[in-house]
């Protein structure tokens, strides 16, 4: 079984920072690109940040210069550094991996997308 489990939210004064970690277990065999979505109450979910396991990263207009996404791919587990929050980026957190399970034998098996349960950040004075 693959999970990923995300760590780090709560609650923020306007302008203060949070990290995001979100990490991938279990029966892995290799993982591509990992990525951060939101989604705040009565929105429909949103992609805010994607990396590739080359290191090569993508940014929503809405938090680019803000946050920054990053991975350790030694431990199977990606980043969200958020800067200079809003009452705007309050919403739900999670994270997404495009994943090769590992199959009796030591194959990979076919990709899939995997989420994390979610982490509430809320950003309020």
């Amino acid at each position: 079984q693959v999970r990923l489990v995300e760590s780090g939210g709560g609650l923020v004064q306007p302008g203060g920072s949070l990290r995001l970690s979100c990490k991938a277990s279990g029966s892995i065999f290799s993982i591509t690109d990992m990525g951060w979505y939101r989604q705040a109450p009565g929105k429909q979910r949103e992609l805010i940040a994607t990396i590739t396991r080359g290191g090569s990263t993508n940014y929503a207009d809405s938090v680019k210069g803000r946050f920054t996404i990053s991975r350790d791919n030694a431990e199977n587990t990606v980043y969200l550094q958020m800067n200079s929050l809003k009452p705007e980026d309050t919403a739900v957190y999670y994270c997404n991996a495009e994943i090769s399970p590992e199959t009796i034998g030591g194959l990979g098996g076919p990709k899939r997308n995997y989420w994390g349960q979610g982490t509430q950040v809320t950003v309020s004075s």
